[in-house]
């Protein structure tokens, strides 16, 4: 039997010194809360304050969403992360050719700025931190995001939270986008430089490994080409004029949680070492805090099975412990449903609760980094970083990860390493218990939450009333100012803000944008 890491990396039976030949302990681990930060970012880490503890919420209209905000907020959540449906991620109104079937039903439609004032009713934007999964249109979102507070009478310096608007990871795994590359980085950079002077506490790029993984990459290469889109978004806002230190720590990161418990744990060390050597040595940043690898993470939803679905209840356990022991600032754990519909409310609060007895009860929180100096966690957080540094040098032979994107390296890697991993599972080398292995006749159903087909028909009412209600000349002449400022130099997210101010859809906004920029269409890699 041959025994290595989901990411090929050998195991042996026992470590011991022999196996950390040429480490350092001053220099590759360090003290909690100094550099290389391996052992993590903050001196005291859970002592001083726990993990914000999240569940994605999203579904329906924004008012079915609004009542879930505020039950998970009642049920002890410390931080909101919003779930759109496929119509909002790909830039499309809800009545939209395209959007048919699609409204409401893997996360909630948000056509206008009517949606989001709806979504945050009774939420106070001052007190709450608010993460929201979009990429394609995140400068329209976090448009309507700053108008709203507008109308609570919060000033966008006081609004904490994440958009992740992170373009780079869609060409490669996702698949959501709206413009071409190019383009749709240089809308990346205006929401940097937005962000920067705007909205100070606020993470206008959260650069997303957890899609990559869900793709079916490595741990490996979910780290390298994680870090190598990080180099990217550094490269744009310096390209725009903007001091390293003023932006580098508002970038945050989020990463996937597989079922490798120390592979897991050590590759959140490697990436707070690797991120550090990089924003200090390759990028000349002098503020402690731009070396630090602040990230999210989030539960393996690739690794739950449809297959006894109660058992994903015992893997996202387990991964968000490792979560918590490799070092993250903020968790979402996956509910047991999620391989058949989004979550109902028990499955949702059986998911929070599995952190908040993690937090409680189980003692990890008590000291910072347990498992540090450990032989097998150090001796494997080495080989994560070795290897994930090769791909890094081969992408910047390349000119960088755009130029990898454009050619189809990151996507053929990662397809070629989902298809060995089916191929492992097909011959049984890994076992999938309840899949391939310890499986049981009859499954017995269990409740899902479905989305009535009058969700879609309330969400078209309500876009079509707000195109009737409002100002339609000045939403054409807004439209007509982003047309040129997208075409020309100017910095379009202030463009986008007035448009949203005006009501004008996110369809439109989004259509201005395929109108100056044109469509992308993926090459076929093979």
């Amino acid at each position: 039997m041959r025994y290595e890491t989901l990411s090929g990396i050998p195991v042996k039976d026992v470590y011991g010194p022999e196996d950390l030949a040429g480490w350092s302990p001053e220099d590759d681990l360090g003290r909690p809360g100094e550099y290389p930060f391996t052992r993590g970012i903050h001196a005291t880490m859970y002592r001083g304050k726990l993990w914000t503890m999240r569940q994605f919420a999203g579904f329906g209209t924004a008012e079915d969403t609004n009542r879930r905000f505020h039950y998970l907020l009642a049920q002890g959540q410390t931080g909101l992360s919003v779930a759109f449906d496929m119509p909002t991620l790909m830039g499309y109104d809800s009545d939209h050719p395209r959007a048919q079937g699609e409204v409401g039903r893997e996360g909630v439609a948000v056509d206008s700025l009517a949606d989001m004032e709806i979504l945050f009713q009774g939420i106070p934007l001052d007190r709450v931190s608010t993460s929201m999964t979009i990429n394609a249109p995140a400068n329209v979102l976090l448009a309507m995001y700053v108008a709203v507070a507008e109308r609570q009478g919060v000033p966008p310096d006081r609004l904490r939270g994440t958009t992740q608007t992170d373009i780079l990871k869609e060409y490669i795994a996702q698949k959501e986008w709206i413009v071409p590359p190019r383009p749709a980085l240089r809308l990346v950079r205006d929401m940097l430089v937005f962000g920067t002077r705007r909205l100070p506490q606020w993470n206008v790029v959260s650069i997303s490994g957890y899609h990559i993984r869900e793709a079916g990459a490595t741990a490996v290469q979910e780290l390298a080409f994680t870090l190598a889109d990080g180099i990217e978004y550094v490269k744009l806002g310096l390209e725009a004029g903007l001091d390293v230190d003023a932006f580098a720590p508002r970038l945050s990161f989020f990463f996937d949680v597989h079922s490798d418990f120390f592979e897991e744990i050590a590759k959140f060390r490697a990436a707070r070492r690797m991120w550090a050597r990089i924003m200090r040595d390759r990028f000349g940043a002098r503020n402690p805090r731009s070396w630090w690898l602040r990230t999210h993470a989030q539960t393996a939803g690739v690794s739950l099975t449809a297959q006894q679905p109660l058992n994903n209840i015992a893997r996202v356990a387990l991964q968000a412990l490792a979560a918590v022991l490799g070092g993250t600032q903020s968790l979402h754990t996956n509910s047991m449903d999620e391989t058949y519909a989004l979550p109902t409310e028990e499955a949702v609060m059986v998911a929070l609760r599995t952190q908040q007895i993690i937090a409680h009860e189980t003692g990890v929180a008590s000291t910072v980094d347990p498992l540090g100096g450990a032989y097998f966690v150090e001796a494997l957080t080495n080989q994560l970083e070795e290897a994930a540094w090769a791909y890094i040098e081969r992408i910047d032979a390349m000119g960088g990860m755009v130029a990898a994107v454009e050619a189809g390296y990151p996507q053929r890697e990662i397809a070629d390493a989902a298809f060995r991993f089916q191929q492992q599972v097909e011959r049984k080398e890994r076992i999938i218990v309840g899949v391939n292995e310890f499986v049981v006749p009859e499954e017995r159903p269990i409740p899902i939450l479905r989305i009535p087909p009058e969700v879609e028909r309330r969400q078209i009412e309500r876009t079509r009333r707000v195109r009737a209600e409002r100002d339609n000349a000045q939403v054409a002449r807004r439209l007509e100012a982003l047309r040129r400022a997208a075409a020309g130099h100017d910095n379009t997210m202030e463009h986008i803000l007035e448009c949203v101010r005006a009501y004008a859809t996110l369809g439109e906004i989004c259509g201005v944008l395929r109108e100056v920029y044109g469509e992308y269409r993926e090459p076929v890699v093979i």
